[in-house]
């Protein structure tokens, strides 16, 4: 019986080490096929004449130059090889030659790709030399543009440091839904800087401008791709280029020439993937092992990867699994999830165990990391600051972050800091590696602050108008009147219009008429015999009055740093407490700026303000105080003007006043009115505008 066990183990050897065997051999059936294509041998590069060349090997000629594509930003030289399978056994090649720092070949299907990585971008031509394909890069110093040629092809370099505006930016469909935002550039040296800013693609054209009709937001969501807006702005010497994409997207950029393309395209998922996670690189593989040992399968990998795997002898288990066109590192990482292993890379070592295991390694390193720090002896070093305060920075420098064994500070549980404010020095007594964390961080915090010059208009108009028409209108009668009272008694009188009084030449009451006499006619009637008398006094009056005040206080101020300027006066006012004591107390009336400004990344300036303009008034025959202020928080671009307020106040006043039951009298009733109009409007703006200092004008930022 158990011979027969025996037996069985050995034949399932056997079948393994069959299907292995079967497995390599259709490997080298399918490189031998391979070679039947033109393969790429290897590449190799060498230094001729102050310039850079490399050759890359081919099994045969090739029929055409290969079309290739730069990228500025790293510095990157890629060529594509259609029909032509990489046979050189590698995938990186490191040169650290010159201007060149490594190749990667990539091959794809029946297509390989040869990228060159760079130190700086300069320009290349091509040649084809029998079973050789020549690289020649221009020396970085004197590198210039070369015209594209039957044989060779070129990218330019950008050596201009002049700023040239953009032509057009303009979107597209493109293939598979995917969005291409095209941008025509000046020239052919234009710098282009891309990165990833949370969910945000961010494209930098370095020392361009932005034309005024080109400086817009683009709402691309229409399209159907994964793309919802393209903003251009202008910041500084570049034109700022913000993509918004949506969903799960990938992104590639090519320069070519005048013209940039950015696609961004949605990364679909495979439902026949095995797993939906991060994109692999490998090389493909076919795995189709039943009930295979792990450590087996592991050293099938390793020797189709030319990696070197140690396995820990805690490593244990079988595993059946079919793997059909699978990248290596993705098989690899399948099969660790499975057995609950884990991996750590050095250089081109993996090591593979449980993940229990390697935690457990890791701890230890740093607990005996951590009790090496405690025994290492500390020292003491100063630091001079030169713009920061000395008691500032030693506050942030003992600052610590958490509690209980969460807590993280910057210096060690030995560091102490000692901050001398006469000489602004701090002493820091620490580690040797902890000190020079803390040179770093200092030489950062070490740094000048940038200025702001705030500057505010109040602008006070005020408009009156007022008009009044009136008449005057009297008689006198010499001779005396007679009235009769009802108990029989006489009583000499003059009579005249709207009054009578008590005397014989005793003139007649006044119908209203105009406070001021800005204009005055006057017409008087009389008899012959000057027995009786008629006056009559017509006024009209008309003003205009206009007052317009600007007040302007300016103020400069550090980043963050609270600024107050203020004018004007104080003015006493008696005050009586509930024992009916007198006190006096004095209130300003003054023009006062207050503001912190925040100076953003983007060189724009965020202000918390307050504004106020108060001024004395008579009010019922006391001075009392007009307060005029306004408190807000804005956000302005540098140099710009923005109005954080206003008030608007306007006054009409119609007043008519006449004589009772005279002014009633059709036509002749007017000559006993008065009319006036009075209409009074004011108006305050506050004008605020923020100026970022640079170093020019710091010196003199009130001219």
């Amino acid at each position: 019986m158990i011979s027969t066990i025996v037996n069985l183990q050995q034949q399932g050897r056997l079948m393994s080490r069959i299907r292995l065997f079967s497995m390599l051999a259709s490997t080298l059936l399918m490189a031998g096929v391979a070679q039947a294509q033109i393969a790429i041998q290897s590449l190799t590069a060498a230094t001729q004449g102050g310039s850079d060349v490399i050759r890359i090997q081919t099994s045969a000629p090739l029929t055409q130059l290969p079309a290739g594509f730069t990228i500025q930003s790293p510095a990157r030289i890629s060529l594509d090889f259609p029909g032509v399978v990489n046979a050189s056994g590698v995938n990186v090649v490191e040169l650290n030659r010159g201007n060149l720092r490594s190749a990667n070949l990539v091959q794809a299907g029946d297509r390989t790709r040869v990228v060159l990585n760079l130190n700086q971008p300069v320009a290349y031509e091509t040649r084809i030399d029998g079973n050789a394909l020549l690289i020649l890069l221009q020396p970085p110093a004197s590198a210039t543009p070369v015209g594209r040629g039957v044989v060779g092809s070129t990218f330019a370099e950008n050596l201009s440091n002049r700023v040239q505006p953009l032509a057009d930016i303009d979107f597209r469909r493109g293939t598979d839904n995917a969005g291409r935002i095209v941008v025509d550039l000046a020239n052919n040296q234009t710098g282009v800087d891309i990165s990833q800013q949370g969910r945000h693609l961010v494209v930098e054209f370095l020392q361009t401008s932005l034309p005024e009709g080109l400086r817009r937001r683009l709402d691309v969501t229409d399209f159907g791709t994964p793309v919802r807006t393209v903003t251009a702005t202008q910041v500084g010497d570049r034109v700022r280029l913000v993509v918004e994409p949506t969903g799960n997207w990938e992104h590639s950029a090519i320069q070519s020439d005048n013209q940039f393309v950015l696609e961004v395209r949605e990364i679909k998922q495979d439902p026949n993937r095995l797993t939906q996670g991060p994109q692999f690189t490998g090389d493909k593989l076919s795995l189709n092992f039943q009930n295979i040992e792990v450590r087996a399968l592991l050293q099938v990998i390793a020797d189709f990867t030319n990696f070197n795997i140690i396995t820990s002898d805690s490593v244990t288990g079988n595993v059946t699994l079919r793997l059909q066109d699978v990248p290596w590192d993705q098989a690899l990482d399948i099969i660790l999830q499975s057995r609950g292993l884990g991996m750590r890379k050095t250089g081109n070592v993996i090591w593979i165990a449980p993940q229990t295991e390697i935690l457990a390694k890791e701890r230890e390193e740093l607990e005996a990391r951590q009790t090496i720090r405690t025994l290492e002896a500390v020292r003491t070093q100063s630091f001079r600051l030169n713009f920061a305060r000395a008691e500032e920075v030693a506050t942030q420098l003992t600052t610590a972050v958490g509690t209980g064994d969460a807590q993280v500070r910057i210096l060690t549980r030995q560091g102490s800091v000692f901050a001398e404010p006469r000489t602004n020095q701090l002493f820091v007594t620490d580690i040797a590696s902890k000190l020079e964390e803390i040179q770093g961080l200092i030489r950062q915090l070490d740094v000048p602050v940038r200025q702001v010059l705030i500057e505010a208009r109040i602008v006070e108009a005020e408009d009156n108008f007022g008009r009044a028409l009136g008449v005057r209108f009297g008689a006198r009668v010499n001779e005396p009147i007679t009235l009769m009272r009802n108990n029989g008694d006489r009583l000499q009188t003059t009579f005249g219009f709207g009054s009578i009084g008590a005397t014989g030449n005793a003139p007649v009451a006044n119908i209203p008429t105009p406070a001021t006499g800005a204009g005055t006619f006057a017409i008087s009637l009389f008899s012959p015999s000057a027995s009786r008398l008629l006056n009559l006094e017509i006024d009209a009056n008309e003003s205009d009055r206009r007052l317009k005040t600007i007040s302007s206080p300016r103020i400069v101020t550090a980043d963050q740093r609270q600024a107050t300027i203020e004018d004007g006066r104080k003015f006493p006012f008696l005050r009586r407490d509930a024992d009916g004591n007198t006190t006096i107390e004095f209130i300003d009336a003054s023009l006062k700026l207050i503001v912190t400004p925040q100076i953003t990344p983007d060189g724009d300036v965020i202000m918390e303000l307050e504004v106020s303009n108060d001024s004395p008034i008579v009010f019922n025959g006391e001075t009392a105080i007009q307060t005029k202020s306004v408190q807000t928080q804005v956000l302005v671009e540098n140099g710009g003007t923005v109005v954080i307020g206003g008030i608007f106040v306007q006054e009409d006043l119609n007043n008519n006043e006449r004589v009772p039951v005279l002014a009633d009298v059709p036509v002749l009733g007017n000559l006993f009115r008065s009319r006036s109009t009075s209409s009074r409007r004011s108006e305050m703006l506050v004008f605020i505008t923020p100026r970022v200092l640079s170093d020019a004008t710091s010196m003199s930022p009130f001219r």
